[in-house]
């Protein structure tokens, strides 16, 4: 899989992260199922948060695989824009 800079995961990288963290849910899950636990309410309501997180890192990194970097397309647009308006 391609990595798209040093400090960026692949999204090989995060959809292990995603598939680990939602493993660790389910058992959560199952955990609250059988008795309520604030403990696990909060780890919980914790994962759900990371998992929020990575399926955002997910949309950004492919978004940039398909379209490239923001600044590259804000430049882009920006010189179509200026283009359109010398026209």
């Amino acid at each position: 899989m391609t990595v798209v800079s040093k400090d960026m995961r692949s999204l090989d990288e995060i959809r292990e992260a995603i598939e680990e963290l939602t493993e660790r849910r389910s058992e959560l899950l199952h955990a609250l199922n059988e008795a309520h636990d604030p403990a696990l309410v909060a780890e919980h309501h914790a994962l759900d948060e990371q998992l929020a997180a990575l399926w955002d890192e997910q949309r950004a990194v492919r978004a940039r695989l398909r379209f490239g970097e923001r600044d590259a397309i804000i430049r882009r647009a920006r010189t179509e824009e200026r283009l359109e308006r010398a026209a």
